[in-house]
């Protein structure tokens, strides 16, 4: 097994839990998420399997786009719907104009206070393993970015609301901040991942999908294979000679011509379109092979 499989996750499972059923249904210890999803959310999680577990390396600054109904009146100890409601229900008596308003100060650059009880790391802790207070008093805000906060729709208490947004981005601190902004309290109270990265929830499968193809031996049709991850990242066909340099950890050149000429990393193919190896470059056009592939090792 060797690839990335993008598991629609269920609501109630965290991203680990996720995980040890795919080592399961792969046959494989070696799997690994990019990036967790809350119990509370479902949506992409994309998944690498095998020796493309080395690639993790190039998705830590993915951009993420969520789905979220946001409910005012109240806000949370966790900033969503499982955490303990912080006072007494508040009226909601704004329309979407104002909501459309309030919204504005949640898009671009920010910097963006994580919530208390999350997996930020806190002198290499995460917060939600800390008492509340006093993970809320070592948080320090974090530079995060929104690209696109969109109002969906509002009906009476609550909202949907699209979030195109960096990295690191909290959508619980928008509806948190946002309720605080409005003088009512918020909490997020559904929360769906739709796109991570270049993977998409079109690619996704649930885990009872995935537990069918596994019973009918077909389980490597969820397989996205290691040249097709990637796709910001240009590639080249390597010959023999070249994949033999590859196979020896030497520097390896490819052609000048290429219209992405100058890219730091590029993917090396073989003649099958497998993925030997990811370069990266040390001089135009010489790229060093920071991963090598099984084939050859």
């Amino acid at each position: 097994m060797l690839g990335a499989i993008v598991v629609d996750k269920p609501e109630g499972w965290t991203s680990h839990d996720v995980v040890n059923r795919m080592r399961r249904l792969a046959g494989t210890r070696s799997v690994g998420h990019l990036g967790t999803l809350d119990p509370l959310a479902t949506g992409v999680l994309p998944l690498l399997l095998g020796d493309a577990t080395r690639l993790a390396r190039f998705y830590g600054a993915a951009e993420k786009v969520y789905e979220a109904v946001v409910r005012f009146g109240f806000a949370t100890s966790s900033y969503d719907r499982e955490g303990e409601p912080l006072g007494p229900v508040s009226p909601v008596n704004f329309d979407a104009a104002a909501l459309e308003s309030a919204l504005a100060a949640f898009r671009g650059k920010l910097q963006q206070m994580p919530p208390p009880v999350s997996a930020k790391k806190i002198r290499g802790v995460a917060a939600y393993k800390m008492p509340r207070a006093e993970a809320q008093a070592a948080l320090q805000p974090v530079p995060v970015e929104v690209f696109e906060l969109a109002l969906l729709w509002l009906a009476d208490s609550r909202a949907g609301l699209r979030v195109h947004c960096s990295a690191g981005t909290y959508v619980r601190s928008i509806a948190h901040d946002l309720g605080v902004a409005l003088g009512c309290g918020a909490h997020v109270e559904q929360l769906r991942r739709t796109r991570s990265g270049a993977f998409v929830i079109e690619q996704a499968r649930t885990l009872e999908q995935l537990q069918l193809l596994r019973e009918e031996d077909r389980f490597e049709e969820a397989l996205l294979r290691p040249a097709d991850l990637l796709p910001e990242i240009p590639s080249a066909y390597v010959d023999l000679d070249t994949a033999g340099q590859i196979r020896n950890g030497r520097d390896f050149r490819v052609s000048p011509f290429r219209q992405d000429a100058g890219s730091r990393f590029v993917k090396a193919l073989g003649a099958q379109d497998e993925l030997l190896a990811i370069g990266e470059a040390v001089l135009p056009n010489l790229y060093h092979p920071v991963v090598v592939f099984p084939g050859l090792r």
